[in-house]
C-alpha cells in the first residue's frame, strides 16, 4: 500500500479536495486502485448539522454517513464507492478518545494529544487500508497549515510516515503563489512561509502545488524548489480552470504531476488512457446545444451549497451535447416579484432540497409556474415535498394544505413527519440517511427513464408524503411513480399529462458521474431541449 497526503497552506479552498480528486483520475487510468479520504479538523462529529452558508452541501454517501462535499469529487473522479470510513474529523476522533477514556481501555494512563488522539487518527488510515480494496491512499487534510486544530493530525502524518516508510509515503502541498496587482508580479513569499510551517513539524513536502491566476515561470519555480529544499521538477503550477473542474486532471497531466507521483512512489506503471475524459470535458466546453434552468432555492448566492446538483446537470448536459445555462433564484424573489417575472423565458425549473420555512412559499409558486405553463420541473426532496403542497393547494382544492415542518397545525398536512422521527430530538445523524430502494410504477415516466423497475438512491429528510393524501393526489392527476418495497412510502411523483413534471423524495444528484448521467437529470435536460425547440 502507498500513501498520499495532500495538505493545504495560506488560505483556504485552494482546490486540495480537487487536486487529490484529479490524482485519483489519473492513477486509475493507470490501472491503480485509488481510494480518497477526507481528514477535517473541525470539532462537529459530521458536517450534518452545519449551515450550508458556512460549509457548503452536505454529500450523502450509500451507508448514510453525512460528510465533506469533497467526498463528492472524489466520487465523482474516480469510480471507488466510499463510507463513513472516508472522513474523519476532530470531533469524531474526540468523541472515540473520550468514550475510550470512560471504559477505561486506556488503563489509567493520562489521556493526551501525543499518543492517544494521533493514534486515534492513524488508526483510520490503517482500518482504511485492511478493509477497503485499494493500491493507493490519498488523504486529503482539511484546513490550513499553522491552523490549530489541524496540528494533531499533521503530527500524526509525520509519526505515519516514520511508522510504514518514507518510501511508501508522498506529501504533496497546495499553496497559494497570489498576483499583487500593484507590483505587476508572482510572490513566493507566502509558499516559503507555509512550507517553513510544515518543515517546523517534521514534514517535508516532495511536490509543490502552486495556485496561481497566471503562469508560475522557471524563476518562480527554482526560487521556491531552493526555499522549500525540493527539486524544481516537483514545483508544479494549478492554475485557475477556463471552463470546468473536469480540466483539472488534463491541466495536471500537462504538467507531469501523475508521472512525478509515480516516480517519487516507485511505482512503475502504463500512460493513463484518458481518451473518454478527454471527450466528456470537449462536450462540456463545446457543446452544438444550450438551455437555460432555473434552479429556485435558499443559499442560492453561495456556489457550494449545490455543488451536487450544478454537476449533474453539467453531466446530463453533456451527455445530450448541451450547455447548460444555470440561472440561480432565490425564492423569496419569486415571491417579492411573481413568478413570472423570473421564470418566463426558462426551458426548466429545479427545486433543490432545503430545511426550514424561510423562503417555501416562493418555491410553491415556482412549482405552479412550472405545472401551469408546461416548463419542465425536476423536484428534489424538498422540491418533491413543494410540488405535492402546490398541487394539492391549487388542483385538489385543499388551499391550506402544507408541511408540518412549516405548519404544525395545517388541517391538510400533505407533508408530515416520519413515525420513527416523532422521538427523535438529537438532530445530528438522525433523519433518514443513506441508500434505500424504491419500487419504480410500471408505465410511469421514472421507470421509463430508468430503465427498470427496482433502483436504490441516497435519502437525506425528516418528512415524507402523507399517504392519506394518495388517493385524492393521484386521482387529481398527481400520480405516484416510486415507493418502498412495501408501498408504505412514497418516493417519486409525477404528473403524466405534463411534458416533465418529475419529484423524487430523495437526493439523484449524488448518483451522478461524468459520461454517466442520472436517468432522471438526462430526461429533465433532454425535456428542457423540447421546451426551447417549441418556444
Amino acid at each position: 500500500m502507498k500513501y498520499i497526503f495532500v495538505t493545504g497552506g495560506v488560505v483556504s479552498s485552494l482546490g486540495k479536495g480537487l487536486a487529490a480528486a484529479s490524482l485519483g483520475t489519473l492513477l486509475e487510468r493507470r490501472g491503480l486502485k485509488v481510494i480518497l479520504q477526507k481528514f477535517d479538523p473541525y470539532l462537529n462529529v459530521d458536517p450534518g448539522t452545519m449551515s450550508p452558508f458556512q460549509h457548503g452541501e452536505v454529500y450523502v454517501l450509500d451507508d448514510g454517513a453525512e460528510t465533506d462535499l469533497d467526498l463528492g469529487h472524489y466520487e465523482r473522479f474516480t469510480t471507488g464507492a466510499l463510507s463513513k470510513l472516508n472522513n474523519l474529523t476532530s470531533g469524531q476522533v474526540y468523541e472515540s478518545v473520550i468514550r475510550k477514556e470512560r471504559r477505561g481501555d486506556y488503563l489509567g494512563a493520562t489521556v493526551q494529544v501525543i499518543p492517544h488522539v494521533t493514534d486515534e487518527i492513524k488508526n483510520r488510515i490503517h482500518k482504511v487500508a485492511n478493509e477497503m480494496d485499494g493500491d493507493i491512499i490519498i488523504t486529503e487534510i482539511g484546513g490550513t497549515t499553522g491552523d490549530i486544530e489541524g496540528l494533531p493530525f499533521l503530527e500524526a502524518m509525520r509519526q505515519f510516515n516514520d511508522e510504514v516508510g518514507s518510501e511508501n509515503v508522498l506529501f504533496i502541498h497546495a499553496t497559494l503563489v497570489p498576483f499583487i496587482r500593484a507590483a505587476g508580479e508572482l510572490k513566493t513569499k507566502p509558499t516559503q512561509q507555509s512550507v517553513a510551517k510544515l518543515r517546523e513539524i517534521g514534514i517535508q513536502p516532495q511536490i509543490i502545488l502552486c495556485r496561481a491566476e497566471q503562469e508560475v515561470d522557471d524563476d518562480l519555480r527554482s526560487k521556491i524548489s531552493m526555499f522549500c529544499n525540493l527539486p524544481k521538477t516537483h514545483v508544479m503550477q494549478f492554475l485557475d480552470l477556463e471552463h470546468t473542474i473536469y480540466e483539472a486532471p488534463l491541466e495536471l497531466r500537462k504538467e507531469g504531476f501523475d508521472q512525478v507521483v509515480c516516480d517519487a512512489l516507485g511505482l512503475d506503471l502504463p500512460e493513463p488512457d484518458l481518451t473518454e475524459w478527454t471527450s466528456f470535458v470537449e462536450r462540456v466546453i463545446h457543446p452544438s446545444k444550450e438551455v437555460r434552468i432555473a434552479v429556485v432555492g435558499k443559499y442560492i448566492e453561495l456556489q457550494d451549497a449545490y455543488k451536487s446538483i450544478y454537476e449533474a446537470l453539467t453531466h446530463a448536459g453533456a451527455d445530450s451535447d448541451c450547455r447548460i445555462n444555470i440561472v440561480r433564484l432565490d425564492s423569496q424573489d419569486i415571491l417579492d416579484d411573481g413568478a413570472a417575472a423570473h421564470l418566463s423565458d426558462l426551458h426548466g425549473i429545479l427545486i433543490p432540497g432545503g430545511f426550514g420555512e424561510r423562503g417555501v412559499e416562493g418555491k410553491v409558486a415556482a412549482a405552479q409556474y412550472a405545472r401551469e405553463n408546461k416548463i419542465p420541473y425536476f423536484g428534489l426532496c424538498l422540491g418533491m415535498q413543494i410540488a405535492t403542497i402546490e398541487f394539492a393547494r391549487n388542483v385538489c382544492g385543499l388551499k391550506k394544505a402544507n408541511s408540518t415542518e412549516f405548519d404544525p397545525d395545517s388541517p391538510h398536512p400533505v407533508i408530515c413527519l416520519l413515525e420513527e422521527q416523532k422521538d427523535v430530538d438529537e438532530k445530528g445523524a438522525s433523519m433518514r440517511l443513506g441508500t434505500w430502494e424504491t419500487m419504480l410504477t410500471e408505465g410511469s415516466r421514472s421507470r421509463e427513464l430508468y430503465g427498470s423497475d427496482q433502483v436504490n438512491e441516497r435519502h437525506r429528510h425528516r418528512y415524507e408524503f402523507n399517504q392519506n393524501y394518495r388517493e385524492q393526489l393521484e386521482a387529481a392527476g398527481l400520480k405516484v411513480a416510486g415507493t418502498s418495497p412495501d408501498g408504505t412510502l412514497t418516493e417519486i411523483v409525477e404528473i403524466p399529462e405534463h411534458p416533465f413534471f418529475i419529484a423524487s423524495q430523495f437526493h439523484p444528484e449524488f448518483r451522478s458521474r461524468p459520461n454517466h448521467p442520472h436517468p432522471l437529470f438526462a430526461g429533465f435536460v433532454k425535456a428542457a431541449l423540447e421546451c426551447k425547440n417549441k418556444s
